[in-house]
């Protein structure tokens, strides 16, 4: 009875081992099978099936870019690290971009990988992608136009600029606009492609002061040394404009009612320039007044001809 006892618990014991790994088995094949699940299946003209898109086949396009997600972070990280914050703040606009070109390609590589065909998806959604492309047309020129502004330097946060007539100074660089104030405290958005495609002038490339001037005309028979003179005068009683370079007048032209002059002078500021200007311009009415120096309109000579008929 013993012995039998002993027997009948090892064939349980057997029989609970073989369950298990039945059991298991079943787990182990379901999961195979919903790995295998067929989410859609891709067929040419003839209905025969090119490829398939499988569960798993999902699952390793998240994982991978996820992976890749990590990695560009480390990238940045390590890139980035001993840069200053100026240089760190244009790299990480630029690389932001530059991310989805990667993850497109990443994901590109996976399909190719997993036997779909790319160039089919193409080709079945070509007329989309042509209406998109000429829709984000002007969107990919501002946003090459300010990959090229934050590589090459030409313009910088504080820098005045001149485009189309209008003048601001430049207050953030994005890579799609740049956003300017003026100096009327109005704000600017400027498509970056403009910089492209107009001449862009930098008035503080090379620093911060500038070179200024006022231009005026005095009536024929005045004495063009005291007009040069008061003009000298008038300029340098402005406590903003600067002593060294001093300013200079020059005579422009002989002018069909005034002699032409401009008086040039260096300023600090030159983003509210017509403050100074204006205060010289004052200055230059009241000196040639008080030294009888006229300031003419122009003026037309009429010559009516009779009819003796």
């Amino acid at each position: 009875m013993i012995q039998e006892s002993k027997v009948a618990d090892k064939i349980e014991k057997e029989v609970e081992k073989v369950s298990d790994v039945i059991t298991e088995s079943s787990i182990w094949e379901k999961f195979i099978e919903i790995l295998n699940y067929k989410i859609y299946t891709f067929t040419d003209d003839k209905g025969l099936t090119t490829s398939v898109i499988k569960v798993k086949y999902v699952l390793l396009i998240i994982l991978v870019l996820l992976l890749t997600t990590i990695v560009l972070r480390l990238v940045r990280k390590v890139v980035t690290r001993h840069m200053p914050d100026d240089d760190k703040a244009k790299f990480t606009t630029v690389f932001s971009f530059a991310r989805w070109f990667i993850y497109i390609i990443v994901f590109l590589v996976i399909l190719d990988s997993i036997n779909i065909d790319v160039t089919a998806i193409f080709a079945a959604s070509a007329a989309l992608l042509i209406g998109v492309g000429l829709a984000l047309q002007t969107l990919f020129q501002d946003i090459i136009s300010g990959i090229f502004i934050l590589v090459d330097q030409s313009v910088h946060v504080g820098d005045i600029i001149e485009l189309d007539g209008k003048v601001g100074r430049v207050e953030e660089i994005k890579l799609r606009t740049t956003r300017a104030v003026t100096i009327d405290d109005k704000v600017l958005i400027i498509p970056n492609h403009l910089y492209l495609t107009n001449s862009l002038y930098n008035w503080t490339q090379n620093g911060t002061s500038t070179r200024e001037g006022v231009d005026v005309g005095v009536a024929y028979g005045s004495d063009v040394q005291l007009v040069k003179k008061l003009l000298l005068e008038a300029a340098t009683s402005i406590p903003n404009v600067f002593k060294f370079p001093e300013p200079a007048v020059t005579f422009t032209d002989f002018g069909d009612s005034a002699l032409n002059f401009r008086v040039t002078f260096t300023i600090d500021d030159s983003f509210n320039s017509r403050i100074p200007k204006s205060d010289i311009r004052f200055e230059i009415d009241r000196l040639f007044r008080e030294n009888n120096i006229t300031i003419p309109f122009p003026q037309r000579d009429i010559h009516i001809i009779k009819d003796n008929k």
